[in-house]
């Protein structure tokens, strides 16, 4: 989470009111990479592509916790 705190004053100037809560979205999944081991560019190559054909309701199952626990039932 340092890095967060570091980069506190720069995001206070991300040029629109709408543009904070996806700056979190963005950091959460990072941070959550980070603090579950899971390699992020390797996270984000499967995840991203199928999130434009996944049905809203099914989103949650590309969190990374539940992406980890689909790579570990896969192996």
């Amino acid at each position: 989470m340092r890095t967060l705190a570091l980069g506190r004053k720069n995001w206070l100037h991300l040029g629109s009111a709408e543009a904070g809560p996806k700056v979190a979205a963005i950091a959460s999944i990072i941070e959550t990479c980070r603090r579950l081991d899971i390699h992020l560019r390797e996270y984000l190559t499967e995840v991203l592509p199928k999130l434009g054909g996944r049905h809203i309701n099914r989103v949650a199952e590309l969190t990374p916790t539940a992406w980890k626990a689909a790579k570990a039932k896969q192996n």
